[in-house]
């Protein structure tokens, strides 16, 4: 074999290896393929609007066999590092637990995506700054799980005890690459 295609056989099999590696950790095909999901909304009845909101801690009466909630919070997602847009809401149901509605979300797939109630702005706090859409990890947060699916409506359970009196934002989160997909503002 020649020297030069030696050379040739080395920087092929280099990118080969690269272009893999690349494909494997950035899964750029999921920005083509959505995934759909209907939780449905939850069974209980809304009874009304909490007036503390996330803060308050009263909890709606059932009405006899019918299970009610209570909105604490909502905000309408804008975009961050993806386009978004849906609702996120948050309830509080008659036995005390709370959960949060994604409600018409429609965003970007990708890799690893979690759903987050933190404690930073929603659209990153500081009006387009540079590296605005990665600082939703720098302060306290909620994890509620991965996102469900990347179209349609879902339920997250907030997790008994968690506080969310100083909480902002409804984050959809991509932890492979520590950035926002899209945000809601909920206080």
């Amino acid at each position: 074999m020649t020297g030069r295609r030696r050379i040739w056989l080395t920087v092929g099999g280099v990118l080969l290896v690269v272009v893999v590696v690349g494909a494997l950790v950035f899964q750029p095909w999921l920005l083509f393929i959505d995934k759909e999901v209907d939780d449905g909304d939850d069974a209980s009845e809304v009874v009304g609007t909490a007036s503390a909101g996330l803060s308050d801690t009263a909890v709606p009466e059932a009405s006899g066999t019918v299970r009610t909630r209570v909105e604490l919070a909502s905000g309408s997602f804008i975009d961050a590092e993806h386009g978004t847009s849906g609702e996120a809401k948050i309830y509080r149901r008659s036995d005390g637990s709370r959960f949060v509605l994604l409600d018409g979300l429609d965003t970007s797939n990708g890799p690893d995506l979690h759903v987050w109630i933190t404690d930073q702005e929603s659209g990153g706090g500081c009006d387009g700054c540079f590296d605005s859409w990665s600082n939703y990890d720098n302060g306290d947060y909620v994890k509620l799980g991965e996102l469900k699916g990347n179209k349609g409506s879902s339920r997250y359970e907030i997790p008994e005890g968690a506080d969310l009196t100083e909480m902002l934002s409804v984050v959809i989160w991509c932890d492979k690459f520590n950035v926002a997909f899209g945000t809601a503002a909920i206080a």
